[in-house]
């Protein structure tokens, strides 16, 4: 089951900093964390969403053993 890791205010709006999901695929797993945590809706399309640490594309397949980080942007200076 791959896990998935929030941060920031994806972490406040998931309401957990982590959790293990079943979806197949990065597009499957956006739209059932969407719905899963409705506070994540207006954040998760700003977020980046990194599986094993790099920028995929949604049909990216998911294996047991991956970690999905959700990151929102980052104020800073």
């Amino acid at each position: 089951m791959p896990v998935v890791r929030y941060f920031a205010a994806a972490q406040e709006a998931a309401g957990r900093d982590t959790e293990h999901r079943i979806e197949a695929t990065l597009g499957d797993l956006r739209r059932a964390v969407a719905a899963d945590h409705p506070g994540l809706g207006t954040i998760l399309p700003r977020c980046a969403v990194l599986v094993g640490g790099s920028r995929v594309d949604d049909a990216t397949a998911l294996g047991r053993d991956d970690v999905v980080d959700v990151l929102p942007p980052f104020a800073g200076g």
